[in-house]
């Protein structure tokens, strides 16, 4: 029998501990959108292509979800620069907005951005505050009750440093999001299933004991940004906070789910936050062009689900993902789960013919070669044990 790092059974059924309190009510979840978040194009040949917002509004809208007792549709409000001014420099925030209108910042090289990954474009700034704003009109209506749990598919910008660009991201929402919640003496736990590790979030909360940070993603020895290794696990007060389970790539929905079960419900149980952030991030799929993971619609709902098991305030961002109809089904899956739908395989006709995709999930068994799946599993057990030695003794979890 293959062995966990832990020397635990190595089980595909379930993980070490089931996350906080079943949900025994239906939730209240809000969807933020505007069509004017998937307007603006950062270029012709650029992989980030915020149409993916509008397709998954369309999906939604094709299922009926959005019609349903337990769904609300919420317009996004733009940020304020003082909101955004929480996180980053106003030297940063002054050159976004000297690129909003076409202008060139002095010194613009400190501000990285430059065709490729991060092309400066007109509107920029506008689009960054109106996603921004998304994120914190989520986190009003969660702390005034107006909404139990709140997804903004435009937000989980998790790259964007203080005083740069970075990877794709201008404004860290997340950040942002999160300072708001914690404003309110609330605990978050934010926990990332982008393929990229969640660095830009990492950053802003590394030396506090507030914010648990969680990401699992590819390892940073194959992907962008290079960072995300077990060995970051936070400072001065903040030790033990910062939590990373890189994987391998191709890493499957079923050692995914194995490792996230591993990791993520004993620490929330430990830290009990007031607040759950997660970013879900779906580069994770097996067809997205820039990545390696290989995840699946399906197993991308079953760590959602996980995440619906904890009974608390619940916010739900976006973030990568470049097979635009493989965002779509996800990300429609994910706010379904969250308002409490069953959603059927079959795609709506009013979608499928239009798009092409006549199916909600993938073929369960994609075809990974023996070997590589058996590297998949001793680099998750490895990263998994990591965490349970280095981490889980600081929250007082045995194992």
């Amino acid at each position: 029998m293959l062995k966990g790092g832990v020397g635990q059974p190595f089980s595909l059924e379930g993980g070490r501990r089931r996350m906080g309190v079943r949900r025994t009510l239906a939730k209240k979840a809000a969807f933020i959108y505007d069509d004017a978040l998937s307007g603006h194009v950062l270029s012709d040949t650029h992989p980030m292509k915020p149409v993916r917002l509008r397709y998954t509004y369309e999906l939604l809208e094709a299922y009926g979800v959005l019609t349903a007792p337990t769904a609300m549709v919420v317009k996004p409000r733009v940020a304020t620069e003082e909101e955004v001014l929480r996180h980053h420099t106003h030297a940063y925030v002054d050159a976004v907005k000297a690129y909003n209108v076409g202008k060139m910042p002095l010194n613009p090289e400190r501000y990285n951005f430059a065709a490729g990954d991060n092309p400066p474009y007109k509107g920029v700034y506008d689009a960054a505050l109106l996603s921004t704003g998304a994120s914190l009109t989520a986190v009003e209506l969660l702390l005034s009750g107006q909404a139990d749990r709140a997804m903004n598919i435009s937000g989980g910008l998790h790259h964007a440093m203080p005083g740069y660009t970075y990877g794709f991201c201008v404004f860290n929402d997340p950040v942002i999001a999160i300072k708001a919640l914690v404003d309110k003496g609330l605990r978050v736990a934010y926990v990332d299933i982008d393929c990229h590790h969640g660095d830009g979030v990492q950053h802003a909360f590394y030396a506090t004991d507030q914010v648990l940070t969680i990401s699992l993603h590819e390892s940073g020895a194959f992907l962008f940004p290079g960072t995300g290794f077990v060995q970051e696990i936070g400072a001065g007060k903040g030790r033990g906070y910062a939590v990373n389970v890189p994987l391998y790539p191709y890493t499957t929905s079923d050692v995914y789910l194995w490792a996230f079960r591993e990791v993520v419900p004993p620490l929330l149980e430990a830290f009990r936050p007031d607040a759950l952030v997660t970013q879900l991030g779906i580069d994770t799929h097996y067809l997205d062009p820039i990545t390696h993971i290989a995840q699946t619609t399906q197993g991308f709902g079953d760590v959602v689900r996980e995440f619906a098991k904890l009974d608390t305030k619940w916010l739900a961002l976006g973030g990568g993902g470049y097979d635009l109809q493989a965002v779509a089904r996800s990300w429609a899956l994910a706010y379904a789960i969250m308002a409490g739908q069953e959603l059927s395989n079959e795609i709506p006709a009013s979608y499928s013919e239009r798009y092409g995709i006549a199916s909600l999930k993938d073929p369960d068994d994609l075809p990974i070669p023996q070997e590589v799946r058996k590297d998949v599993r001793t680099f998750a057990e490895g990263s998994v044990e990591a965490v349970h030695r280095l981490i889980f003794p600081l929250h007082g979890i045995r194992v």
